[in-house]
This record gives C-alpha cells, structure tokens and sequence, in this order.
C-alpha cells in the first residue's frame, strides 16, 4: 500500500521549515528531493570506497567500477536498452543533446532539415541552432495550439525525405504536457529520419522503453529521479552512437595514442573522456532502485490525484488562468493571476515556505505564443501531499490581496 507519510520520512529536507514555515516543495519539475536511501549511497562511496574507475588493479578500483557499472546496468534494465554500451553516463540532458548535435555536424549538410517543437526547453533547441549555422541545415518548428498540444497535421506535412532528424520533449517542462511520442517516432522514421526525445521531465513520472518505442536517442538527468544533480545519460542505439565521432578527447575514451594516431575505444568509453561523476552515478542507480521500489504504476496514478485535486482548487480562485490543459499530463500546473507578475506571486509564496518556480522555465518560446512574460509553476511528486496543496491555495490567496 501506498503510503505518503512513510515515503516522506525518506526525504530528510521535507521535515525542514523555511522563513519559519513548514517547507511544501512544489518545484520538481526543476529538481526532485533526495531519499535517505540515496544519501547513503553517496556517502558510503566517499567513506569506504573513493577511488578512480576502470583504470586500477587495486581493490578499491575494481569496487568503484564494479558499482558504477552495475548502476549502468540498472539504467540500461529500467530504459529497457539492448545493451549495457548503449547507454552513455554524462553530466546530465544538456550534456546528452549536446554529444548527440556535435556528433551531427559531421553528418548534416547544407540544406538538410530537422524539426524541433515549439515546447522544448532551451537545451533542445540551442544547440541545434548552433548545428544549423556550423552546417546549413535548416530549422523547422511543429506548432502548438492554445491547450498546450502539438499539431500533429503540421508535423507530418513538415515531414520530407530532406528531414535527418527529429527531437522532441517526452513532457513539456513548462506545461505538462505528453508528447506522443510514439507516433512521432513511426512518422519521422517512415521518411528516414532519427529521432531524439527528450525525457528528462517524463523519466520522474514514466518509463519509457525504448526498445518498444524503437527510440533513436533519448536523453535524462538523475536529479530529476531522486538522484544526484551533474549525472544523467544518454541511450542511442548501438550502430547510431558508433557513427558519431567522440564529443571529447582525453583520458579514458581512448584505445590507443601516439603522437602520429589515436584510436578511440568502444562504447560507452568512447563518449565518457576524463574521471566521471563516480558517485553520483551510483547514486543514479540506487535512485531507479528507490523509485522502482514503489513502483512506477504507483506513482503516476497518485500524482495524478495530486494533479487533479491542484486543478480543481486553482481554478476556484477569480483571475486565475492555466496555461497548458492537455488530456495527457503530468503533475505540473503552469499559471497566471489577473496582471500579477508571476515574480510577486512566487517571492510571497516562499516567504510562507511554499517554493514554485516562476519566470519563463527556460522554455521563452512557449511564453512567447502564450503573450506573456512568464508563470507560476507549480510540479508536484509522489512525496507531496494534498494539505500541502492546501496550504499553496491559502497563501495563493493572501498573496493576491498583498498585491492586487
């Protein structure tokens, strides 16, 4: 049985109180909490093993690497990847799409096209940007409409055999909204086009196997699972990774190096140059374990109370509008009051110990079709509670007459 109390006694911040108040954290789609069960996986690898990886005969070294392989293969099972190679540790989503586009400039040419949302967060559409000027290529953009979904017709009218590839966010950071990813992927491969889907806000509330979704590349960050911040990873499919070139040279993602050649070495290495995030990615591995452990099915059906219980009270308060009601969501509500500046309404709410983000989520082009400056954002996870919502309705409302 699910039970919400025993989960937050794993979360030690949760018991904290800010500018005096209870802490209700409501700023998950930015950074999930991190368990106990977590904590000590980083503490203990810092207290009994610390050393270097996949470079030492010595016991300490084979212990680090046995456990930082052991949590690549606990990603490669929860993503249902093939194989354990084809999953890339980095230091997060941005890292991820960025090896995925550097590789790409060597494959793009000048007149070459890729599609990208109109809801993606700034890190999957920057560097493609960037990849268009070095190479020619040309950016096109699938629209949305006013509740937040994409225009499906568009996409497929966008589509052309000139289209190399395709990236898209599994879930809208800024709205909630989920992506279908699934039939994007049959479209853009029916004109030979790659796919790559971002999934760091959709990985905290659902698995995607990419395996069944025959995902090109996908792309998260641990600290959006109750893991570390500066780990995440990228799957690509096993000939796709091996044609791209290395993101980076050094240490590690070498075979061989004299002063005339260097060889590269095979998958993972050959993406992951230098001493890696060792803890956290252990960590990451005993986050999926914690996370498994209630279940996925669990969480997303209790989030979805959550989400639905946050709605129906929002909208009670005069003046407010969502932004971002599509019939697939997740646990995210995106809002304005009346003229309110969203920056007002998030500094009140924290001073009563409540935390939301506000401003534009590093998702501009969304506030810009919206006309409006930014929101407020509210992102809610399995370890929140109902009351807490609550007492988020309560200072919404104290804060409205403060301001209006």
């Amino acid at each position: 049985m699910f039970d919400v109390n025993n989960i937050r006694k794993d979360f030690p911040i949760l018991s904290r109180t800010v500018n005096g108040n209870p802490l209700v954290y409501f700023d998950n789609a930015a950074t999930s909490q991190t368990p106990n069960q977590v904590i000590e996986v980083i503490a203990d690898y810092y207290r009994n093993y610390n050393s270097n990886i996949h470079r030492g005969v010595h016991t300490l070294s084979q212990e680090a690497t046995d456990a930082y392989e052991a949590a690549r293969n606990k990603i490669k099972t929860h993503f249902n990847a093939a194989k354990a190679h084809e999953i890339i540790l980095t230091s997060g989503t941005t890292h991820s799409i960025n090896i995925v586009a550097s590789g790409y400039s060597e494959i793009l040419k000048e007149g070459d096209e890729l599609i990208v949302s109109a809801m993606e967060h700034h890190s999957n559409i920057v560097p493609w940007q960037m990849l268009c000027e070095r190479t020619g290529a040309i950016l096109k953009v699938i629209p949305m409409i006013q509740s937040g979904v994409l225009e499906m017709n568009v996409f497929e009218a966008l589509l052309s055999k000139k289209t190399k590839l395709v990236f898209v966010n599994h879930v809208s950071n800024a709205l909630g909204t989920v992506n279908p990813i699934a039939e994007i992927i049959t479209k853009a491969h029916s004109v030979g086009a790659k796919v790559l889907i971002d999934g760091a806000q959709a990985s905290p509330h659902l698995k995607a196997d990419v395996q069944a979704l025959d995902i090109d590349y996908y792309v998260t960050s641990a600290h959006k699972l109750c893991g570390p911040t500066g780990v995440g990873m990228l799957y690509g499919k096993e000939e796709l990774l091996n044609t791209l070139p290395p993101y980076q040279g050094g240490g590690e993602m070498i075979a061989e190096v004299t002063f005339e050649k260097t060889t590269y070495a095979d998958l993972p290495h050959k993406f992951e140059a230098g001493t890696p995030n060792i803890a956290g990615g252990i960590a990451f591995g005993a986050a999926l374990d914690y996370m498994n452990g209630i279940g996925f099915d669990t969480i997303a059906a209790y989030e979805h109370e959550l989400l639905e219980y946050a709605t129906t009270k929002l909208k009670e308060i005069e003046g407010l509008k969502i932004y971002g009601e599509a019939p697939q969501k997740t646990a995210v509500v995106s809002f304005n009051i009346n003229e309110i500046h969203p920056y007002d309404i998030g500094s009140i709410l924290d001073k009563l110990g409540i935390a939301v983000r506000t401003g534009h989520h590093c998702a501009q082009p969304v506030m810009d079709f919206y006309k409006i400056p930014g929101t407020v954002r509210a992102s809610f996870s399995f370890y929140n509670t109902k009351e807490e919502i609550d007492l988020m309705i309560i200072a919404l409302n104290r804060a409205i007459q403060m301001l209006q």
